[in-house]
């Protein structure tokens, strides 16, 4: 039996709480029948609801109250992918009257031993996390929790005033993680309104409005450079690009093994690389640091800028714009997805509207200053779900304990 400390308990949630199913889509043809708005399992997010989007069913007059939402309902998807299983949030009564899909669960606490909020936040933690996983099959994409399973959830139960203490400290955090969110939202929607005016010249520096732009195509300003390399005979440093412009990712130790081919082709720092077989949806990268000397298949020719034209740092922002995207779409002739091979030819063809270096060096450092400042923003908000989760676990199963 699992551990909790003294004055702690742990009962099934049924217990507790009624679990609540809700209405099915096109199940209900019974007259009358009341419209009304109806959440999805689209609408419930991790710790908020979505109103966006929202639907109407018909439900019949009778069965009305039984389906309605009330205020303080904890909402859980009975399925989803295995990192968002258990997580959901407590319904505030933002639409009244509101019922619910039957892909949504609603948890009605009924018992004053449990608070609300501390269920929320228990059924999110690692201990409600395990719980999950262990109920749904392993053997599919997604998860999913039947109604007989998280009505035997294991709640564990300290004092309830120790509980609203409990989620009172986790509900801090998690405002302060939901300001910060708010903020880097903003901050990158800057910084796609300053690439969108600086990188087609609507918003242009004092310095150069006087200077001309030229019409070029990306032959003129990038070199074909291949580097054939023979197989390394053990595991080495492979590479792949992620689709729309985000970049490299690294496969460490890869094994020779697993590709049939006997010769291979050297990314270097500041290649531009693109993938052939998903370059119509922007497979294309500018190579960074870490990703020198890995090593990659005839899919991906790299490139290399022609001195005086251009530089890495401006292009890294320029095949994010969706304009770069969809020349590369059209670069790719063929059919849907592995069949729309970029032809290199094209590739080079494809239209560039280029300032003078000078500005081209000032537009790079205003936008890599706004790509820096998300990245810090990112890296705090990472951090604080770090540390969130390990105050989570300490504090919700009694290893940390809190005064009332």
């Amino acid at each position: 039996m699992t551990k909790h400390p003294k004055g702690w308990k742990i009962e099934r949630l049924d217990k507790l709480a009624d679990v609540q199913t809700g209405i099915a889509k096109g199940a209900q043809k019974e007259r009358p029948a009341v419209s009304l708005p109806y959440l999805r399992v689209a609408n419930v997010q991790d710790g908020h609801v979505d109103l966006t989007e929202m639907k109407v069913i018909d439900v019949p007059e009778r069965k009305v109250n039984r389906f309605l939402l009330r205020r303080g309902d904890l909402l859980m998807t009975e399925g989803g992918d295995f990192d968002k299983l258990g997580r959901g949030c407590i319904w505030e009564g933002q639409i009244d009257p509101c019922v619910h899909q039957n892909h949504v669960f609603a948890v009605r606490v009924t018992s004053p031993e449990l608070h609300n909020e501390f269920l929320e936040q228990l059924t999110a933690s690692p201990w409600g996390r395990r719980y999950f996983l262990s109920c749904s099959k392993q053997s599919t994409n997604l998860a999913s929790v039947n109604t007989s399973q998280l009505k035997a959830f294991p709640v564990l139960l300290p004092p309830v005033s120790e509980q609203k203490k409990i989620a009172t400290i986790i509900g801090a955090w998690d405002t302060t993680m939901e300001k910060l969110q708010s903020l880097l939202t903003a901050k990158m929607e800057r910084l796609r309104t300053l690439r969108q005016q600086l990188l087609t010249g609507t918003r242009r520096f004092p310095a150069f409005k006087k200077e001309r732009w030229s019409n070029l195509k990306l032959g003129d300003v990038v070199t074909y450079q291949p580097r054939l390399t023979t197989k390394p005979k053990g595991a080495f440093l492979a590479a792949g690009i992620r689709s729309h412009g985000k970049g490299v990712f690294l496969k460490h130790d890869f094994e020779a093994k697993d590709i049939a081919l006997e010769e291979l082709w050297e990314l270097r720092t500041d290649d531009l690389v693109v993938n052939i077989t998903f370059g119509w949806e922007g497979a294309v990268a500018i190579v960074p640091p870490e990703a020198n000397g890995a090593l990659v298949s005839h899919r991906f020719p790299t490139f290399i800028f022609k001195p005086g034209v251009s530089f890495p740092g401006y292009f890294r922002h320029v095949i994010r714009q969706q304009t770069f995207i969809f020349e590369m779409g059209l670069a790719s002739p063929g059919g849907a997805g592995r069949n729309r091979v970029l032809s290199k030819k094209n590739f080079l063809r494809i239209p560039i509207k280029l300032p003078p270096l000078e500005e081209q060096k000032r537009i790079a450092a205003v936008l890599n200053a706004c790509a820096q400042e998300i990245h810090l923003l990112e890296a705090e908000l990472e951090a604080l779900k770090l540390q969130k989760r390990g105050l989570m676990q300490k504090l919700l199963t009694g290893e940390k304990r809190v005064k009332p």
